[in-house]
């Protein structure tokens, strides 16, 4: 089954229609990518600026590119002009790098904010203690060029759903507390990035409202 008729099924058999696919293409040619979007999914991720950037610039422009990797400040400037969403902004100082460069480009850009949520200490994210000390301050109100749409995380690597399970039941806990304290009258304010290709469907029954998958749609990795 090639790739396009892997994401139809996929999307068809797999996702519920509150659930957005992020098909991660990272690794992936061009080729591949233009296969899947035959399929007439538009969204993708890719998690290395410069890939981003170089296959934006050969694919087609109604593709919504999200930035689901680890986000460099020196980097924003190149997927600003274009990226739909930033998946992983783990720090306030981020955040403002995300601002200024949307208001050189004359856009809002639309974030969601990451938070550490697994076992293993080499995952990037904020803590709540943190998020809530910056959200309160009149520096964030003052951020006109971003938008904040949710959080995101990512579990511990294991099969084990007694550890994966609650790991994504904290980060709607904290998607919620947000939600009533700091944006409750921000309809933008709605999604929850967490879950792959191993532990979507724990994700999802706990509540994501996105989806971050590779493998199971483009095969391995290549490298």
């Amino acid at each position: 089954m090639g790739v396009s008729e892997n994401i139809k099924q996929f999307l068809a058999s797999e996702i519920p229609a509150n659930v957005k696919l992020i098909a991660v293409s990272k690794t992936k040619p061009v080729e591949t990518i233009l296969e899947a979007y035959k399929s007439g999914h538009k969204i993708y991720g890719e998690n290395k600026v410069q890939d981003l950037v170089d296959k934006y610039n050969e694919l087609p422009k109604d593709i919504e590119w999200h930035m689901i990797g680890h986000m460099q400040s020196n980097k924003v400037k190149y997927v600003a002009p274009f990226v739909s969403l930033i998946h992983g902004v783990d720090s306030f100082k981020l955040l403002k790098v995300i601002n200024k460069e949307g208001e050189k480009n004359n856009r809002k850009i639309d974030c969601l904010l990451q938070f550490h949520i697994a076992k293993e200490e080499t995952k990037f994210g904020l803590d709540l203690n943190e998020t809530t000390e910056f959200l309160k301050s009149d520096e964030f109100k003052n951020l006109n060029h971003i938008n904040i749409c949710g959080v995101m995380g990512m579990a511990t690597f294991t099969e084990n759903e007694d550890t994966i399970r609650p790991e994504f039941n904290e980060l709607v806990h904290i998607f919620n507390q947000l939600k009533n304290t700091y944006f409750p009258k921000n309809d933008d304010f709605k999604e929850i990035s967490m879950g792959m290709s191993a532990d979507y469907k724990i994700a999802i029954e706990e509540g994501a409202t996105m989806v971050r998958i590779g493998s199971l749609l483009f095969g391995a990795r290549n490298y």
